[in-house]
């Protein structure tokens, strides 16, 4: 790693810049709310109601990940039936 600039392993990038965003959003919104002017009830009111949003917001974001992976698993295993069908008789001819 060099001084003065971030290298990632393995082109993670967009990856990782997405969780310290996230990370970042998160933090702030929690010191944002630890600074309103509130009294201490309904600030863990407050914090309680974002938290649940915040995980019912990822478990939709997780569902749809799921969705995609499982489509493109599925499109994936249909193009390599369609290739092993396609490669069989030039494969077949190459033995003879």
């Amino acid at each position: 790693m060099r001084y003065g600039k971030y290298e990632s392993g393995r082109g993670g990038g967009a990856g990782t810049a997405l969780t310290f965003l996230l990370i970042g959003l998160g933090a702030g919104a929690v010191l944002g709310l630890l600074y309103a002017p509130k009294p201490g009830k309904q600030m863990r009111k407050d914090l309680r109601r974002r938290y649940e949003d915040a995980r019912d917001t990822f478990d939709d974001w997780k569902e749809e990940a799921r969705d995609f992976a499982e489509d493109a698993v599925e499109r994936g295993a249909e193009i390599a039936d369609e290739v092993r069908e396609r490669v069989k008789p030039i494969a077949k001819a190459m033995r003879r």
